[in-house]
């Protein structure tokens, strides 16, 4: 993607944001009139950013790169949170990018981490979440042979919008599928030009509604933990925290880890997944991603 897309994409985003606040919500006095527009009009946005709306309508029309001062009065505007305001900083530019690669080896560090959990659920994810390593427990607790999905194709997004039993397994499917494409779009932001990005965003947003539609929505996710409910097959229901570690040698490369309360129902769960996970999902030996 070039400099002008990347100005494009800013723009479409300033928009999706734009249209996400009521004057209320920053001060405004609402009209009594109709309003023809959802959310902030680019004048009221103008305005609040103390620059013109000449300007402010060509931010939105991708024709010129915002300063850093204007970025930062557009963050405080439109109430971006930090994940927000990254990404738009990555999309004017105003962040180094991470250099490509075209071959993803699996990090050793991550991977001695990943070996020695045995009863936490562990798997490495990289650029876009592809999956690059995981552990049995992993396997077991998302109830998928990963090594039998091909490796272009391996990838927690697609996974989660293509395999039926993850809206099972997810009692609140949408509030995970959402967050894993908002975690997607961040990643994008520093390889918006990246293919394999184009065309995992293509295929699901040909074949998933919900997906095109919440790519669109550019929500943004930071990269945290949270709580995860699974209503597990063969452990039942299992409250989870997860948690991600970032490798410092390649920060695009992530461990995430899903970890159970001591002595609660959800650790004893786990506790007799890992006995489950020995014989039905054995380790796989990862090396590289193309």
């Amino acid at each position: 993607m070039t400099g002008s897309a990347h100005l494009d994409e800013l723009g479409e985003f300033l928009k999706a944001r734009r249209a996400e606040l009521s004057p209320r919500a920053v001060g405004l006095p609402e009209a009594d009139r109709r309003r023809r527009v959802a959310g902030l009009r680019r004048e009221e946005v103008a305005v609040l950013a103390a620059i013109s709306t000449d300007y402010y309508t060509r931010l939105e029309q991708g024709r010129i790169t915002p300063s850093t001062s204007v970025l930062a009065s557009l963050v405080r505007v439109l109430h971006l949170n930090d994940a927000q305001r990254d990404y738009l900083y990555e999309l004017a530019g105003r962040q180094v990018s991470r250099p490509r690669r075209t071959a993803r080896k699996v990090q050793p560090q991550l991977l001695t981490v990943l070996n020695e959990l045995t009863v936490t659920p562990g798997m490495i994810v990289g650029r876009h979440l592809d999956i690059l390593a995981w552990n049995p427990m992993a396997a077991a607790l998302l109830n998928t042979d990963f090594a039998a999905i091909p490796e272009k194709k391996r990838n927690y997004v697609r996974h989660i919008f293509t395999e039926p039993a993850m809206r099972s397994l997810y009692p609140d499917w949408e509030a995970s599928a959402r967050n894993a494409v908002a975690g997607l779009r961040r990643r994008a932001a520093a390889h918006p030009d990246d293919p394999r990005l184009a065309a995992l965003v293509g295929d699901l947003s040909v074949h998933d509604d919900q997906f095109r539609h919440w790519w669109a929505d550019r929500h943004v996710a930071p990269r945290a933990g949270g709580l995860k409910r699974i209503n597990h097959p063969v452990a039942g229901e299992l409250t989870l925290d997860w948690d991600v570690l970032t490798c410092s040698a390649d920060p695009e490369q992530e461990l995430i880890i899903w970890i159970a309360e001591p002595d609660s129902r959800s650790h004893e769960g786990l506790r007799f997944l890992a006995s489950w996970a020995t014989t039905h999902h054995p380790q796989p030996a990862p090396d590289t991603v193309d």
